[in-house]
C-alpha cells in the first residue's frame, strides 16, 4: 500500500514512469473488466488507453482517504466502457457492409465458447485464480486474499493456468494444421 501511494503521488506530479509503472500493475485487471463490459477485444483496447488518459488526467481528484485506487480507476474504467456503449459513433459503421456477409458465422461466439471449454480443462483453483483477475478485475491482490492463499501462491495459479491455455491452444493449433495439409 505504501509502495501505492508513493507511486500515485508521483502519478500526480505528473511524471510520466508513475504513470508507466499504474499502466503495469493495473491495466491487465482494467482491461478484464472493460472486455467484459464490452465483449470486443478492438474496442477494450481503445478504452483501457482512454482509461489511463483519464487516470492521468484526473489524478489530481484521486483520494487514498475514500478508498483504493484501483477501486477509483475501475469507476473511471466502467463509466468510459458505459458511456461509449451508450451512443454509438456516427463514425463507426455498425453493419457488416461487405460483399460476403454471413449472417450464421458467429466467429467471436465460437472463439467464446472455445475459450470456455478450455478454462472448463483447467483445476477449479486455477479457474477461480483467471476469474477473479480476468473477469472479475481484481488485482492479485484482492484475489489472493479472495481465494485465501499466499500471494506468491496465487501468482504461481495464474502462471500455471496461463501455461496450460497456452499448451492446450498450441496444441489445437498444431491439430488444425494437421487437418488442412490433410485437405491440400
Amino acid at each position: 500500500m505504501r509502495d501505492d501511494l508513493e507511486l500515485i503521488i508521483r502519478l500526480q506530479n505528473k511524471e510520466s514512469k508513475a504513470l508507466s509503472a499504474i499502466y503495469d500493475r493495473y491495466s491487465g485487471a482494467l482491461y478484464g473488466v472493460i472486455l467484459r463490459i464490452c465483449k470486443n477485444e478492438e474496442l477494450a483496447q481503445d478504452l483501457l488507453q482512454e482509461t489511463f488518459l483519464k487516470i492521468w488526467e484526473k489524478s489530481n481528484q484521486y483520494n487514498p482517504e475514500k478508498g483504493k485506487f484501483f477501486t477509483w480507476a475501475y469507476r473511471i474504467a466502467k463509466n468510459i466502457t458505459l458511456n461509449t456503449l451508450r451512443k454509438p459513433s456516427k463514425l463507426i459503421q455498425n453493419e457488416d457492409l461487405g460483399v460476403y456477409i454471413d449472417k450464421e458465422a458467429n466467429e467471436p461466439k465460437q472463439n467464446l465458447l472455445q475459450l470456455d471449454g478450455s478454462l472448463k480443462k483447467l483445476e477449479p483453483h486455477h479457474q477461480k485464480a483467471l476469474e477473479l483477475v480476468y473477469f472479475n478485475g481484481l488485482t492479485h491482490r484482492e484475489a489472493h486474499e479472495e481465494m485465501d492463499v499466499p500471494l506468491g501462491t496465487f501468482k504461481s495459479y495464474i502462471r500455471q493456468a496461463l501455461k496450460k491455455l497456452r499448451e492446450t491452444y498450441q496444441k489445437e493449433l498444431f491439430l488444425f494444421w494437421i487437418i488442412i495439409e490433410k485437405m491440400i
